[in-house]
């Protein structure tokens, strides 16, 4: 990374931690920023690449250049605007990120599950499929544009709370207001929020939210229980009452912290099963793609009831779907099936990976839809396989020969016709 000593520098910073940091930015892999270079075109010279990042951190003179904006469709028809950094800016971002870690980790709160070590969305839906069984009641917790609302001057006192690091607290000022970077190339200014999608943007949602909600929820109401995923949280509480009254005081708080709660997407919701026969207007609610609500189960002595439990979200399904339609599988009639499966399984695998983890059966038809765009993929391909019964003997003979080809087919091997 180059010879030069850290004893003139400003600032002491390891170039150890800027290698590390880099190593996990090429595992995250992500797509260029407003310079348009990649990871592989940054790794061709990563040692004068990196040098000159520590370089201009560790002597103060680090700027980061504009967030290039991103906008994503939302499910709700609107769109979401990610902020994508320069390869080297999310080395920097990295740097600081990993220097705050450690302190950070030991005083979040133990319901705090997003963007954590040894954390996920499963252990965080669990911990939620539990406490739904204990609890009768939800708040279901939407914060409107929380990553383009947070206040500035807020998210730097929880970051100099807990850094005694002067260039942390320069840096995360300057990635605070550095600006975005439109399509048409014009840059938008910013004085509030911190782009979703930048790699600090994380530890710091995580630290406003930490003493926005996290500490504020368990002083003021000690009783209730929580999972938070970054912005998105559940507060689960005993009596109707209690949730009313639980969230009267968090729409208060909220506008303390310069932030509001959705008016229609924050709701209460009652957690109705076999076991509680009360009656609410709203039962069910969504968290992290999955939807909590009553769902018919067996026990272990294979009897059915009716349990409150998580399965893929309606809304989660139609955007998968969607994705699936994008692939335009049946059209790629110059791959082989190699080649499609090639391509495939890394997506499927990851829906499976992911939305299979509860009632696993609610994403068949999904995977039947894989299944089915392969039949139409064949009968484009091979002409001889436009006859039902061909296709179908075809189908099960790649079957037999290769179980595991498609991903699929570990759940949904069977053959459901052209589409």
């Amino acid at each position: 990374m180059g010879k030069s000593e850290p004893g003139s520098k400003s600032f002491v910073i390891s170039k150890r931690l800027v290698w590390e940091a880099f190593c996990q930015v090429k595992a995250n892999r992500g797509a260029p920023g407003v310079d348009r270079q990649s990871i592989a075109a940054f790794e061709d010279d990563v040692k004068n690449n990196l040098y000159q990042i520590w370089n201009r951190m560790s002597s103060g003179t680090y700027f980061p250049p504009p967030v290039r904006a991103v906008e994503i469709p939302k499910a709700d028809g609107g769109v979401r605007v990610l902020g994508v950094p320069t390869v080297a800016d999310r080395v920097a971002q990295t740097v600081v990120a990993l220097t705050l870690e450690p302190r950070t980790e030991a005083i979040f709160h133990r319901d705090s599950f997003g963007y954590r070590p040894g954390r996920s969305q499963h252990h965080a839906l669990a911990t939620c499929r539990e406490r739904c069984w204990k609890k009768d009641w939800v708040i279901d917790l939407d914060i409107q544009k929380f990553f383009d609302s947070v206040d500035h001057d807020l998210m730097v006192k929880a970051v100099e709370a807990n850094t005694d690091q002067a260039w942390v607290v320069l840096y995360v000022k300057r990635w605070l207001v550095a600006p975005l970077q439109l399509a048409d190339g014009s840059l938008v200014a910013r004085d509030r929020g911190t782009p979703q999608g930048s790699a600090v943007s994380p530890v710091l949602a995580n630290l406003f939210m930490h003493y926005a909600f996290d500490l504020w929820l368990e002083r003021e109401f000690p009783t209730v229980e929580f999972e938070r995923y970054a912005d998105d949280a559940v507060v689960h509480c005993v009596t109707e009452r209690q949730a009313r009254e639980v969230l009267a005081g968090l729409e208060v708080r909220m506008v303390e912290v310069g932030l509001r709660l959705h008016p229609d997407k924050t709701k209460i919701v009652y957690c109705k099963d076999d076991n509680r026969r009360g009656r609410f207007d709203i039962t069910s609610f969504t968290f992290l793609g999955f939807e909590f609500r009553c769902r018919t189960a067996r026990n272990r002595q294979g009897k059915l009831f009716d349990r409150f439990l998580p399965a893929v979200s309606p809304v989660a399904l139609k955007r998968l779907g969607q994705r699936l339609r994008e692939m335009r599988i049946h059209r790629k009639t110059g791959h082989s099936l190699d080649e499609l499966a090639a391509e495939l399984n890394p997506v499927v695998r990851a829906w499976m990976d992911y939305y299979g983890w509860s009632f696993r059966s609610q994403l068949f038809p999904l995977l039947r839809r894989v299944n089915a765009y392969l039949a139409r993929w064949a009968r484009n391909k091979y002409k001889r396989l436009r006859s039902h019964h061909r296709l179908q003997a075809w189908w099960y003979g790649v079957l037999d020969r290769e179980p595991e080809l498609f991903a699929q087919w570990r759940w949904a091997p069977n053959f459901y016709g052209g589409g």
